[in-house]
């Protein structure tokens, strides 16, 4: 893991990266594993874990019933182990949430994918060339809008996420326009609409829409049209709130110290207004239901669902393309899975599961490193 690849995604491209890298060396025979057979995937996370990740929490779902395991530990010092159903901050797994609320609103005829974010956003968008008149919904929620990635500023980065920065900011609150003032001091990457790049910054905008086109705090939207229908019990946002609800694990990160570049610190507590927009915190379980429901068309018309999964070439990774808010991507062995990762500090989960919903796996790090293991699990569970 370098500091590029965190500037970069903030994280959460670790584990898309590693998935492009590691995906096209898969085996091109692979099969596919009977169904309810989930012995290679424990071989992999407990390869993981004995590879240094501290602790692995897992839930695969398919025809055979519900499969769930948890590895290593939760707490480095006193030992404690890993549980099955611990909460963990599921990072940019969030845009998954934000972009089925909009969707829902553009059934109900509250909103278009093609409106522009001036609409919602009025003057808050512009400088340096950015300019909200010229940006879609389409294009936060599939990453086209061009929009400079906030955690690409090294003023930023230095400031709150590495090393003594971030452990000395972290129990401050980070107004969501801090974040926005930081892109927009860059001038946009490109064109809104030329290409695909992830862009932190897409998914902070699209929660702000939410929030503006509901009326009401995001978090709040989320939970009246997606945690609460569900029945999502481990599924919250934090607001301000710096600790877990119970159960969890701590969280452990390298947080680049230029002179102790193997160093550890405990970074389970944080200001939720740090990561506002992709900061829900949630569970295995409950985001299997969660991914499970969307794919079946229990929560979108199928008109929204089909304009999810329209999917955008991503050049960096073309193995990978990028609807709104999930992934797709092809394994080596042939199989073909919807997924999203969601990388924060601390923190690593993937979530991924065949079109037709009926074969899902959802797991998490207690870490932010080894994301090049994450496709080693992901392959044992889908491919043999």
């Amino acid at each position: 893991m370098t500091i590029r690849n965190r500037k970069r995604t903030g994280l959460v491209g670790l584990a898309a990266a590693a998935l492009a890298a590691t995906a096209l060396t898969a085996p091109a025979h692979a099969t596919t594993l009977p169904v309810g057979d989930h012995t290679a995937t424990q071989s992999a996370i407990d390869a993981a874990v004995a590879a240094g990740i501290p602790g692995i929490t897992a839930e695969a779902r398919d025809n055979d019933g519900v499969w769930k395991t948890a590895a290593g530990v939760a707490d480095r010092t006193t030992g404690t182990p890993r549980g099955k159903n611990d909460r963990f901050r599921v990072g940019h797994i969030t845009s998954t949430f934000v972009a089925t609320a909009l969707l829902q609103m553009e059934a109900e005829k509250k909103l278009t994918l093609d409106d522009k974010i001036e609409r919602f956003l009025p003057g808050v968008v512009t400088g340096n060339g950015n300019d909200g008149k010229a940006i879609t919904v389409r294009q936060l929620l599939n990453h086209t809008s061009g929009l400079y990635d906030y955690f690409a500023d090294g003023d930023y980065v230095s400031t709150y996420v590495l090393g003594d920065g971030y452990l000395q900011h972290r129990f401050e609150t980070m107004p969501k326009e801090k974040r926005l003032q930081v892109a927009l001091s860059h001038a946009p990457a490109f064109a809104p609409g030329a290409r695909h790049a992830f862009s932190n910054t897409n998914d902070l905008v699209a929660a702000m829409v939410l929030e503006k086109a509901a009326g009401r705090p995001y978090e709040d939207e989320i939970r009246r049209r997606i945690i609460v229908p569900l029945g999502l019990n481990a599924t919250s946002n934090p607001r301000n709130a710096t600790t877990l609800p119970q159960p969890s694990s701590r969280a452990y990160s390298k947080l680049f110290f230029q002179t102790q570049p193997d160093r550890i610190d405990d970074v389970t507590e944080i200001s939720g207004s740090h990561t506002w927009g992709s900061d829900i915190i949630s569970s295995a379980s409950d985001l299997n239901r969660f991914y499970a429901a969307l794919v079946t068309g229990r929560l979108l018309p199928p008109a929204q669902l089909a304009a999810m999964k329209t999917t955008v070439v991503n050049p960096d990774f073309p193995i990978s393309s990028f609807g709104l808010g999930l992934e797709r991507l092809t394994l080596g062995c042939g199989t073909t899975v919807w997924y999203r990762d969601g990388g924060t500090v601390g923190w690593l989960s993937l979530v991924a599961l065949t079109d037709d919903g009926r074969h899902q796996l959802t797991f998490n790090y207690n870490s932010d490193w080894r994301a090049d293991d994450l496709l080693a699990i992901l392959s044992a569970e889908f491919c043999k």
